[in-house]
């Protein structure tokens, strides 16, 4: 296969999700620096994306989706679990549940207390702020002028009011604001969309500039394979695009991006990582970091499932199809309705233990019967409710399956192996239980698909090890920190190499405590912030 060189420019970034889409849009408010954006996916603005009720039809697929899967789980019964992830411009916002929520206060503190300076909760706060486009909160804790819209469902569903109801009746109190001064308590999620449709990180960060700022280049369909190195600097990549190999330098920066399953792997097969795994693999080593691809961490996750015999409820039935019709139309005339939900309508955020100083929980309510992440279907109507553990001491990895750089990673959670994870979420089980089991859930249903008889403890850690999974999370594996296993320092720059730096997930040092899309374009704001002020 012969080489296209495609020219240069003063920064990279490789993969157009969160991070890399708000670190170019940031970047290139300046005429004077020129960027170059690199996405595997494509362009991230069909009607699939838009529509919020289209993440169902994408979810369990290969549309604008990895879809990945994990190595055999020790801590679920030897099962591999999913792994989807965007491959479009928007990256993972463009196929997710639009939750908006930043995390706890204490995660971010954590995080300067580990020695990354700059990161604090006061810190990244103004970051948060400066992307978002709040429609129902302000100041001081909410921003009304940024690029990103968040704002209230529209879906109408009286099933909000049903489960804020089994909430109170379960003793539980309400939060209108999970963003606010306290996480804590049951509430409706606030999401990333505007009137009616998804705002993902493209159409808030690169969408309205494409083709207007001459200083922003935007390629799609770009598998990046390789970054090329100078001794310790790196000065471009290598990608294939439409089946052709091509190469770009940068005068600046290379900008990772891609992602907490793929930067660790780009690095590695470029040659930074763990000198005597790549070495084993025949991979020549340019840098030995050995934490590049450790410390990942995601949020393992249990759904309760139950049937019941309403329309406001997602499903497969001659009333639904008819109902649907009704809701397409009053979507093309409105964009209100069924299909702007985001399907995880109802949150919440609690504690297993009253001591605890921040919720350790997160649920997610689902207006509709979701089994094995949609990916298995039943004829009829139901709701869900996910139950996550937000801090699982469960610390897994991603390394390289072969030096083929079109193989898929080798992705290990290691969920549920801490033994302290399968008594945490057990609690959980149980405050989640106490809400569906209150009057008004009660009343609404018609069966329980799957915990009906799960009563004893045993039964019920025998029950999570059987059916949990991700909720769609990793983090962690290029952690910023000073001590020997950090990949990037608080400037997210690699440790030990020149003119490249991490700008996405991958560079949390911990999991926070709660959606991490948001997070992700904070970093990608104060990435831009750093690297125009010389960091």
């Amino acid at each position: 296969m012969s080489e296209i060189i495609a020219g240069d420019t003063d920064y990279i970034v490789v993969g157009g999700g969160s991070g890399g889409c708000a670190v170019a849009g940031r970047l290139t408010e300046d005429p004077n620096i020129s960027v170059t954006v690199l996405e595997a996916g494509g362009k991230g603005d069909s009607v699939l994306i838009k529509m919020p009720f289209a993440v169902a039809a994408m979810l369990p697929t290969r549309i604008n989706n990895w879809a990945f899967e994990t190595v055999p789980q020790a801590g679920l019964n030897g099962r591999r679990g999913y792994q989807p992830r965007g491959k479009t411009l928007g990256g993972s916002s463009a196929i997710n549940a639009m939750a908006y929520i930043r995390g706890h206060r204490w995660d971010y503190d954590h995080w300067a207390s580990l020695g990354n300076t700059g990161w604090s909760f006061d810190d990244v706060l103004p970051y948060f702020k400066r992307s978002e486009n709040n429609a129902s909160f302000g100041a001081p804790l909410h921003g009304q002028d940024g690029p990103l819209h968040v704002g209230e469902l529209r879906s109408d569903n009286p099933f909000q009011q049903i489960y804020l109801q089994a909430a109170t009746q379960a003793g539980f109190k309400l939060n209108p604001d999970f963003n606010g001064e306290e996480q804590e308590g049951v509430g409706i999620y606030q999401v990333t969309q505007h009137e009616g449709e998804r705002w993902s990180a493209a159409r808030a960060y690169l969408h309205p500039h494409m083709g207007k700022r001459a200083n922003l280049t935007v390629e799609t369909g770009c598998h990046v394979t390789r970054i090329v190195f100078e001794g310790k600097r790196a000065v471009g990549v290598e990608y294939i695009q439409n089946g052709q190999k091509r190469s770009l330098r940068a005068r600046r920066e290379i900008l990772l991006a891609a992602g907490a399953l793929q930067t660790p792997q780009l690095l590695m097969l470029s040659g930074v990582g763990d000198g005597k795994a790549l070495q084993a693999l025949d991979i020549p080593v340019v840098h030995d970091l050995p934490g590049v691809g450790q410390n990942l961490q995601d949020h393992p996750d249990f759904v309760f499932k139950y049937r019941a015999r309403s329309l406001d409820l997602l499903g497969i039935s001659a009333g639904g199809s008819v109902r649907m019709a009704r809701e397409f139309w009053r979507y093309q005339q409105h964009r209100r309705g069924m299909l702007t939900s985001n399907g995880a309508e109802g949150g919440a955020f609690l504690k297993t233990d009253p001591a605890l100083s921040m919720p350790d929980i997160q649920l997610h309510f689902v207006i509709a019967m979701i089994d094995d992440h949609a990916r298995k279907l039943h004829l009829g109507h139901g709701y869900s409710c996910h139950v996550c553990l937000l801090r699982p001491k469960s610390v897994g990895e991603v390394t390289l399956a072969s030096k083929d750089p079109l193989a898929a990673p080798l992705i290990n959670p290691r969920f549920l192996e801490h033994p302290d994870d399968i008594e945490t979420l057990l609690k959980g089980f149980k405050l989640t239980r106490k809400i569906m089991d209150a009057p008004a859930m009660l009343a609404m249903r018609e069966s329980d698909f799957l915990t009906e008889n799960v009563h004893s403890d045993d039964q019920i850690r025998a029950t999570l090890r059987q059916y949990s999974d991700t909720v769609y999370h990793p983090v962690g594996t290029c952690k910023m920190g000073v001590d020997a296993m950090a990949v990037v320092d608080p400037a997210l720059r690699v440790h030990g190499l020149e003119g490249i730096r991490v700008v996405d997930a991958s560079i949390m040092p911990t999991l926070i405590g709660g959606n991490t899309n948001a997070p992700s374009m904070m970093i990608g704001e104060k990435a831009a912030d750093m690297i125009r002020a010389g960091l």
